[in-house]
């Protein structure tokens, strides 16, 4: 029988790639290109290259790890399993910390893209309240609806290519899109960027966070994880190919809207609303997979002790971690009013690079029987997530710090007004 505090297994190899795609080619491809381009130019692309590079560093150190830990929770489980429990917090926190920033990102984005004018953050307060109701429901329905929006942002996005193509093709783009020098924003603009549209690519780890709920998840999991990425990726460059063939980097740079901007540019305007539509759709169908993963790894940490155990209920009938996702939604409600779009993604890439450095740490030290892959590729992975951690927006990196540090001062006030712990 299931133990009321167990989540069911009910994610197929399909559910789980449509959930890491609907976190990946999400609200990121409408809302992060903006900021890479200020940072980098033209270069850019070479940060997409270098944050793709490292994403599939870490997807496949996650995939070795939930292939033996296929639980909830994803790195902060493997952290705690494989290293300390002092590890496995400081990838939980930064993942619950980060993710939560990326939320409020997502329900902004949605909320420009949909809400009439002055009434952005009410909207998107209403995003994030009716995401929770359908995660509070069920896995099965957050995967359906998934499914759905991703299939809605495909086919936006193939609206931007085959418009942005149309025009390269006419030659009605402008004499200076498309000319930029690659490395024109300089080495640290270039990594700057990348660790910018890296928020972009991290949706991988909602599939190894819902592990409690993946069938077969030795096999599925880091299958899953593969696919989705490479599928973004894909994805991702030619979007961005699109949009400075037509814009340049100086257009991408100067506008909130890159994507609805090119199909503006190449004599699209009767399809324009229907990417805006996509855009929205993106950032729901982001906020959505971000709610569930969040909602896991809050539950995986509650049941330990390190976040409120009052966290760590799993409803009865519905089978999801209800209290997580509640008091989760009532945050982020709390930060759409509080945070800017940039600030947002700044954080988010703080904390998910420092989660993402834990996974590396401990996928390095499993031993050879749990190897898939090479400890070098976890080396390279793991420094690569320092370097861009480093050349964040300062004050992304301050924030991240601090509310870091003050994980840390309530963990220990809550381990010394404890009975004394075993190892933790």
């Amino acid at each position: 029988m299931t133990s009321p505090r167990s989540l069911d297994r009910r994610l197929g190899l399909a559910d789980a790639v449509f959930i890491g795609l609907g976190s990946m080619i999400g609200a990121g491809v409408f809302a992060a290109f903006t900021p890479a381009a200020q940072a980098a130019g033209s270069g850019l692309l070479v940060g997409l290259a270098v944050a793709a590079a490292v994403a599939l560093g870490n997807a496949l150190a996650s995939a070795q790890l939930a292939a033996v830990y296929p639980e909830s929770g994803g790195t902060y489980v493997y952290g705690r399993r494989v290293l300390s429990p002092w590890w496995g917090f400081l990838a939980g926190w930064s993942f619950v910390i980060g993710k939560t920033a990326s939320c409020a990102a997502m329900a902004l984005t949605f909320a420009a893209s949909a809400a009439p004018a002055g009434w952005e953050k009410p909207v998107a307060v209403a995003a994030v309240a009716g995401l929770a109701a359908v995660n509070y429901r069920g896995v099965t329905r957050t995967a359906a609806l998934t499914r759905l929006i991703v299939v809605v942002v495909l086919l936006a996005l193939a609206i931007v290519v085959a418009t942005a193509g149309n025009a390269m093709i006419d030659g009605t783009v402008p004499a200076s899109a498309g000319s930029g020098v690659l490395v024109s924003g300089g080495w640290y603009g270039i990594l700057q960027s990348a660790g910018l549209l890296f928020f972009a690519f991290a949706g991988y780890a909602r599939i190894a966070t819902m592990g409690e709920e993946v069938r077969r998840p030795e096999r599925t999991i880091p299958l899953a994880i593969v696919i989705a990425l490479s599928i973004t990726v894909a994805v991702y460059g030619v979007i961005a190919v699109a949009i400075l063939g037509v814009l340049g980097a100086d257009g991408v740079a100067a506008t909130a809207t890159p994507l609805t901007d090119t199909v503006l540019a190449g004599g699209g305007e009767i399809l324009a609303p229907l990417v805006q539509v996509g855009a929205a759709a993106a950032s729901l169908g982001a906020l959505l997979a971000l709610i569930a993963g969040i909602g896991r790894t809050s539950l995986a940490m509650a049941r330990e002790g390190d976040l409120p155990r009052f966290l760590s209920a799993v409803h009865p009938r519905f089978h999801v971690p209800h209290r997580a996702e509640v008091a989760l939604a009532v945050v982020v409600s709390i930060l759409v009013f509080t945070v800017d779009l940039r600030g947002a993604i700044a954080f988010s890439s703080f904390g998910v690079l420092l989660y993402y450095f834990v996974a590396n740490v401990a996928a390095f030290h499993q031993p050879a029987a749990e190897r898939r892959y090479p400890r070098a590729l976890q080396v390279v992975a793991g420094a690569a997530c320092v370097v861009l951690v480093v050349t964040l927006p300062p004050a992304g990196i301050v924030a991240g710090i601090g509310v870091l540090l003050a994980g840390v001062g309530y963990r220990l006030l809550v381990r010394r007004g404890t009975a004394p712990a075993s190892g933790g």
